[in-house]
């Protein structure tokens, strides 16, 4: 299974276009979006070209291809114009090896974890900031941010494949690599 992992594209056309055509030469199988999908949030500055309307017409095409789970800045009237779910606070995903669990991070992180998770990987966004953490039992890993990164890191995502997470910016440049 071969999967692209995004985080916190608030609202942002401009870098949803620019994921979308790194989606276009990953060919993943899905697309998972760790939350903040369309909403800048009144902690952070409007991201360049802020246009949720855009990015609305962008993915909803792209439904059968994402799995989303809901991000602090995600809301039911969200869910009202997205034509994929967008408002769980967790999903699990087997590969067949590896038990990945999906989460945005305000709820759960590596310091407070989803129950059941030892084992296995636990994905989150939310800080915006690139990272793996070998937590007790298991690992948590964040893409970074689509289109707000901080901490001097570039606008990113990542894939999974084989057991190996591959961190890049939108031009498709990787930056980082983690195996388990």
């Amino acid at each position: 299974m071969r999967l692209m992992i995004a985080s916190d594209i608030h609202g942002s056309a401009h870098y949803c276009r620019q994921l979308l055509k790194a989606y276009e030469q990953e060919k993943p199988d899905k697309l998972v979006l760790l939350g903040d999908i369309l909403y800048h949030g009144p902690r952070n500055d409007l991201p360049q070209e802020y246009a949720p309307k855009q990015v609305i017409e962008m993915l909803n095409p792209m439904a059968e291809h994402l799995l989303c789970v809901r991000g602090n800045c995600d809301t039911e009237v969200d869910q009202m114009v997205l034509d994929f779910p967008v408002l769980s606070d967790y999903a699990v995903i087997f590969d067949g090896q590896h038990t990945l669990y999906l989460t945005h991070g305000h709820v759960y992180d590596a310091q407070k974890p989803i129950k059941g998770c030892k084992g296995g990987v636990m994905l989150g966004g939310h800080t915006h900031v690139p990272t793996v953490v070998e937590a007790d039992g298991f690992v948590y890993v964040n893409p970074g941010s689509v289109s707000i990164p901080k901490e001097n890191s570039p606008h990113s995502y990542m894939t999974w494949e084989d057991g190996v997470f591959v961190w890049k910016d939108l031009a498709g440049n990787e930056y980082k690599r983690y195996g388990l």
